[in-house]
C-alpha cells in the first residue's frame, strides 16, 4: 500500500469490480483493474479478499480508479460489468483508512 504524503480530508470508498459471464475465476481481470488504478496519481488503495479501499484527496478521484477499472475489463473483452462503489466522504475533519482501522483497533 502507497501512503499519502500529506494528512489532508480525504474520500475513502469500497470498490469492487465483476465482469459477467466470464466463469467463476475473475482474479486475471481483477489483477488487470488493479493495474489500472495503480497509475492514477493521488489514489492509495488497499486490496481485500471482497473489495478494494480506494483513498484519494477529492471524490473525482475516486471516480477517475472505477472509470479505469470498467476501461481495463472492457479492454479484456468483457461484454458485462457490474460494480459496487460506496463513498465516505467526511469534510469535518482529515481522517484516512489507516485512521479509520486503529480507531477500532485501541
Amino acid at each position: 500500500m502507497r501512503v499519502l504524503k500529506k494528512r489532508r480530508i480525504v474520500s475513502i470508498a469500497e470498490f469492487s469490480i465483476h465482469p459477467i459471464g466470464v466463469g467463476t475465476s475473475v482474479s486475471r481481470y481483477v489483477k488487470q483493474a488493479l493495474q489500472a488504478i495503480s497509475k492514477i496519481e493521488g489514489l492509495e488503495y488497499q486490496v481485500t479478499p471482497m473489495a478494494t479501499i480506494l483513498e484519494a484527496q477529492d471524490v473525482h478521484t475516486v471516480l477517475k480508479a472505477v472509470e479505469a477499472s470498467h476501461s481495463a475489463l472492457r479492454s479484456m473483452g468483457a461484454k458485462r460489468i457490474s460494480s459496487i462503489l460506496r463513498i465516505d466522504e467526511r469534510l469535518d475533519k482529515p481522517r484516512t483508512m489507516r485512521d479509520k482501522t486503529k480507531s477500532v483497533e485501541d
